[in-house]
């Protein structure tokens, strides 16, 4: 069994408001049918078992994050249920899992001129890429639950979504929102997700705003500028960029260029649509701008980025660890910072000692919490703590108890 280690703090332990949520899971796939498309009979030994973690950062009220905190893992089993068969055999996956026949004489291409002959009789497809299909799948479809159930059972805002998934020897980090995961490896640090904010999405946001400028209603402008524009710099040269752009550029201002832009502001304070500083995640549906009936979902994209680790690749010690954290954590606390507390806190511990990550997990929440002064609550160097609720998972890569 593997073993698991979480922290969690509610609102930095500054009131009982709540919106982050976690999952940890155990769980077993039978598989739905074999390749040749004949029911499959069930048997446990022809099962996958796969191992969960989930954090879900809620806004707007925490009805999605709870919801998510369900069913996600579910969605995720059943997308596996074709690929059981499939994943066990170490041979290429089949393209289809149909057993109607294929047309006579199709599987010569060689009397075919033009474009068709340029088609590969197959392409590559690895086991690794359909997990990561399966999970991408898995996102949307909890997406979609959420929209379809919403009035009914009346499921607030949105969430942000870290998941992990492990799965035959590999590690499966999906990432939708700005949550982040490390690995911390004999001190090494090694990203397994990058943060989806109004800043890191400009280009994708701007480009749909291009594309589909209706989804702007007339009020907002695709483009960027260093500043606002005002009315009495019509005429005049400013600097700006588009979607095609990550320099900076001059062009005449016109009057549509007076509109607010649909990316603004910059680091934690950048807003999509002056409205919401995140650009992945599930739910959201409602969301509308502020004083207004124009949705913010279409720039809002529900399917997450999924990097995979193969544990088989290295031997791993008791002090490597995947630290998993929603944004009250990384808000405050730099990758160095963590990596550091890990050193810090195992070394203290005997390596056959469960309480370690325990100590961990909890040396991360409060270090990023703060204590309270004089000015409110403050880190060591003085800077503000986090005000944001904090969710950690410490997951060992190696040493005793930690997977089998």
């Amino acid at each position: 069994m593997w073993s698991l280690w979480p922290g969690r703090v509610i609102n930095a332990g500054k009131s009982r408001h709540n919106e982050d949520q976690a999952c940890c899971e155990v769980v077993y796939v039978e598989g739905r049918r074999s390749v040749s498309g004949a029911p499959r009979e069930p048997s446990p030994s022809q099962g996958l078992c796969f191992y969960y973690w989930g954090l879900f950062d809620g806004h707007a009220g925490g009805g999605a994050a709870e919801m998510a905190s369900r069913l996600l893992h579910r969605h995720i089993r059943e997308q596996l249920k074709d690929l059981v068969e499939i994943l066990q055999d170490p041979s290429p996956p089949p393209l289809c899992l149909s057993s109607t026949p294929g047309t006579p004489g199709s599987s010569d291409p060689s009397h075919l001129v033009g474009p068709q002959s340029c088609w590969p009789s197959q392409k590559e497809v690895t086991h690794e890429s359909l997990v990561v299909g399966a999970i991408e799948n898995a996102f949307q479809l909890m997406d979609e639950q959420l929209a379809q159930e919403r009035h009914g059972h009346h499921v607030e805002g949105g969430c942000c979504a870290l998941v992990v998934v492990y799965l035959l020897g590999k590690v499966y980090v999906a990432n939708a929102g700005d949550s982040r995961a490390i690995i911390v490896r004999n001190g090494e640090i090694i990203p397994m997700s990058r943060e989806f904010t109004p800043e890191t999405e400009r280009q994708r946001l701007q480009l749909l705003g291009f594309l589909k400028p209706e989804l702007l209603g007339g009020e907002f402008t695709h483009l960027e500028f260093p500043r606002r524009v005002q009315s009495k710099e019509l005429g005049q040269r400013m600097l700006y960029r588009d979607q095609n752009m990550t320099g900076w550029a001059y062009k005449k201002i016109e009057l549509e260029d007076l509109r607010f832009p649909l990316v603004c502001g910059e680091g934690k304070k950048a807003r999509v649509m002056a409205t919401i500083g995140v650009t992945r995640g599930l739910g959201d549906h409602n969301l509308k701008v502020c004083s207004s009936s124009l949705p913010i979902k279409p720039f809002l994209s529900c399917f997450p980025e999924v990097r995979v680790y193969d544990l088989t690749q290295y031997e791993h010690c008791p002090d490597d660890v995947l630290v998993l954290g929603t944004d009250g954590l990384w808000d405050v606390t730099s990758d160095c910072e963590v990596a550091a507390t890990v050193d810090r806190v195992l070394s203290t511990y005997e390596p056959n000692d469960p309480s370690r990550y325990t100590a961990l997990a909890q040396a991360l929440v409060l270090g990023a919490r703060g204590t309270p002064r004089d000015r409110g609550w403050r880190l060591p160097n003085n800077k503000l703590g986090s005000g944001d609720d904090i969710s950690v998972f410490i997951i060992p890569l190696g040493g005793p108890g930690s997977y089998s």
